[in-house]
Formats: C-alpha cells, sequence, structure tokens
C-alpha cells in the first residue's frame, strides 16, 4: 500500500466527523432542511384538506337548501331497505279504482293522461260542468277544489263521481295545488291544466289545443282570451285572430316597451296565472317555486318561465286557434263567503262585508314578500346563475345571432 493511500483512508473518519459537525452546510444541516420541508408539506396538505372538507360541507348546505327533499329521500331510502326492491312503489297517480273486480284495472302507460284541476264554487257550477264537459270527452282526469266547502251540491252531475273531490274552505287554487298535486303523484299526466272556474271554452277544444302544443314543444302555455273577455290584466294574453299561436307582443305603449330584444315578460315567456297549462317536468319545477305559505300566487307567473325546459321565448306561449272567455268573477272570500253551512247541510246567511278588498291587500303584500324571496335567494345562492341575465351566455348568444342577421342583410 502507497503512503497516499495509506493517508487518504486515515482521514476519512476525520471528514465524517467534520461532516456531522459541520454546521448549516454538513449533513446536520441538511437534515434539518429536510425537516423543515416535510413540516412545510404537511402544513399545505393541512390547509388543502380543510379547503376541501371546507368546500364540500358548503356546498352540501347550499345543495341542502336548493333540494331540501334529497335528504329527506336519503333516509327514506334507508328505511325502505327492510322491503324487497320490486314490492317498492315510489310512485301514484288520481285515478279512481273500483271497489271489487275480477280483473286487475291498472293504468295504461301506453296511452296519454292529462289532468285537468279546478278550483270551484257552487255559484259557478253551471260553468264548471260546460268545461268538465269538454274535457271529459278527451279522456281527462277532472279534479275540483271546492273552496266554499259545498260538495254535496254537486253529485247530481253524470261526471261527479268520476271526478276526484277535495274541500277545504276558503283556500286559494295555489295552496290546492302544492298540497294535493305533487310531482309524484301526478307524474303520469302528460300535461296538467290548472285553472280558474270562470272560463268560459264556447271556443275551445282540448285535444286541438295539445295538439299544438306538442307540436310547437310548448312546456308552458295558456289558451288565448277572447277581446270580449270581462277582465284583461296584460295584452300578450289578447287572442291574435290571424295566427295560431305566438310567444311575443310587440307593443310600444305604456310602461314596459316590448320589442324584438324584450327577452322577458310581460313581453315574452309569459303566461297568466288564471289559466296555465304545464308539462309535465314543467310542473315538477313550477310546484317547487309555489311558495307554500303565499297561497294567492302573486308574482308566480313573472317567474314561470323559468320553469319551462328551454329558452323560455320559445318553449312558453299563448294559443290563438283554441280561445276562451274571462268573465272574471270573483267568488272566493267576496258574496259566497258570507255563507256556511248549518249542521243539517243548509246554507244559512252571514252578516258581514266583502272580503275582497282584504284578500287583495293580502295578495299585494305577498308580492312583495315573494319578490324579496326570490332577490333574496338570487344572492345567496352563489352557484346559480340566470340564464336571462343580460350578461348570462344565452342573452349574449342571442344578441350574436342578431347582429349576424343583420350583416346578412
Amino acid at each position: 500500500m502507497s503512503m497516499k493511500t495509506f493517508k487518504a483512508w486515515r482521514w476519512l473518519p476525520r471528514k465524517k466527523t467534520l461532516l456531522s459537525d459541520a454546521g448549516p452546510h454538513g449533513a446536520h444541516g441538511f437534515r434539518m432542511r429536510q425537516l423543515a420541508f416535510m413540516g412545510f408539506v404537511c402544513i399545505a396538505m393541512m390547509f388543502i384538506v380543510y379547503r376541501t372538507t371546507n368546500y364540500q360541507y358548503q356546498q352540501t348546505e347550499i345543495d341542502a337548501k336548493r333540494h331540501p327533499f334529497d335528504s329527506i329521500e336519503n333516509s327514506r331510502t334507508l328505511e325502505l331497505n327492510r322491503l324487497p326492491q320490486g314490492i317498492i312503489q315510489a310512485r301514484s297517480d288520481l285515478e279512481l279504482k273500483p271497489l271489487w273486480s275480477r280483473t286487475r284495472d291498472k293504468v295504461d302507460d301506453s296511452t296519454n293522461h292529462n289532468l285537468l284541476a279546478i278550483a270551484a264554487g257552487i255559484k259557478q257550477k253551471h260553468n264548471v260542468d260546460s268545461i268538465a264537459q269538454k274535457f271529459l270527452a278527451e279522456n281527462f282526469t277532472i279534479m275540483l277544489f271546492h273552496y266554499d266547502g259545498n260538495m254535496n251540491s254537486w253529485w247530481d252531475l253524470d261526471w261527479s263521481n268520476k271526478a276526484i273531490h277535495i274541500v277545504a274552505h276558503n283556500q286559494t287554487k295555489w295552496w290546492f295545488a302544492k298540497r294535493f298535486l305533487h310531482p309524484d303523484i301526478v307524474s303520469i299526466y302528460d300535461y296538467i291544466f290548472l285553472w280558474d272556474e270562470d272560463l268560459g271554452v264556447r271556443h275551445f277544444h282540448p285535444g286541438r289545443y295539445l295538439k299544438i302544443v306538442k307540436a310547437e314543444r310548448f312546456d308552458i302555455s295558456q289558451p288565448a282570451l277572447d277581446s270580449n273577455s270581462t277582465e284583461i290584466h296584460h295584452r300578450i294574453t289578447i287572442r291574435k285572430k290571424t295566427k295560431m299561436y305566438h310567444r311575443r307582443i310587440y307593443d310600444s305603449r305604456g310602461f314596459t316597451k316590448c320589442t324584438s330584444s324584450s327577452m322577458g315578460p310581460p313581453c315574452t315567456g309569459w303566461v297568466e296565472g288564471m289559466a296555465p297549462v304545464f308539462s309535465r317536468s314543467a310542473w315538477r319545477c313550477a310546484w317547487h317555486l309555489i311558495q307554500n305559505d303565499l297561497v294567492h300566487g302573486w308574482g308566480l307567473d313573472m317567474k314561470l318561465g323559468y320553469c319551462a325546459q328551454g329558452d323560455r321565448t320559445k318553449r312558453v306561449g299563448i294559443i290563438d286557434s283554441e280561445y276562451v272567455v274571462h268573465q272574471g268573477i270573483q267568488t272566493l272570500g267576496g258574496a259566497s263567503a258570507k255563507k256556511v253551512l248549518n249542521k243539517d247541510g243548509s246554507l244559512k246567511k252571514r252578516s258581514g262585508v266583502d272580503h275582497r278588498a282584504w284578500i287583495r291587500r293580502q295578495s299585494t303584500w305577498e308580492l312583495e314578500v315573494f319578490k324579496e324571496r326570490w332577490e333574496k335567494a338570487v344572492k345567496e345562492d352563489t352557484s346559480w346563475i340566470d340564464p336571462y341575465s343580460r350578461n348570462s351566455w344565452f342573452n349574449i348568444f342571442a344578441r350574436t345571432r342578431k347582429i349576424r342577421g343583420k350583416r346578412r342583410w
């Protein structure tokens, strides 16, 4: 072994000792830097986990507010685990069943099913009879909401025992609809007609009406109003004699100017609350829009277009060829409310004043509450984007199409 090799081996333990004690530039410093790096990585990972967990929690809170029935549905699923899957029936319908029959009568899913629901008082019995006769001829299910408590006086009508009768004194159409027309109960029906009782149907045919609705893919619609109607609140509902249907109105009069650039109510994408017609999917949305405690439904008409399954300027329309006459007879809370039933079923008069003024004040208050709730919901739901705001993709796309169209000319 040479002298140089011996010296190299001799200095090796000293180098190790020096490296171990060399401070920040030695092995000890290296390990310290490793520990610091690992600590930084751990803190970063903890921060990422915290942010992810916090985001998931906030998202769960938002989903719970937007879909309150999901958590209920999950708990119900757990409750149903004790049943075999094949025996569970999650839906129902309003079809009447016989008390006895040797054959099993099932609802035929291959045919169309439609529902007419009317809030009816005995004073409008003749008019409701005329409406029901037309709809029964088209195989509709009839449902009457008796707001005056008088149901027994309807049994002399031939079709009455085939209809669904629900009685609740002095309640509105929207109150009944929210409680008895849950989407899972009426899911068998292709279209739901939620009408007032004071509509003249001499020029209306349900079958022809639905043919137009299906051809034009209207999710939400209503029959046009005859120009001789007693009450017309918005010009878009007036019948256009030369058209089969219309989706918008052009009007430069009044406070709201309706032009070709108008993208919302009351110029387009709008129907009135007296005679709306909903597709199955649109009704599922509309039912959730109805506020449980706001029974008069004021303000709903301005937001129903959001429930159209697509562009409301295309999927909401007024049918002109099948039109009705709005008679404007207000009986709920009015003259009919002054009569109550004796224990023997006879009517007795109650002294008092007409409550229509009180009802109107209540409706106006409910309108303001509904507006406030909508604005609050829009503000709090940061994940929701209004498809009809001026800066939304929908309006940008619509404006681009219009500009391109003008350039072609």
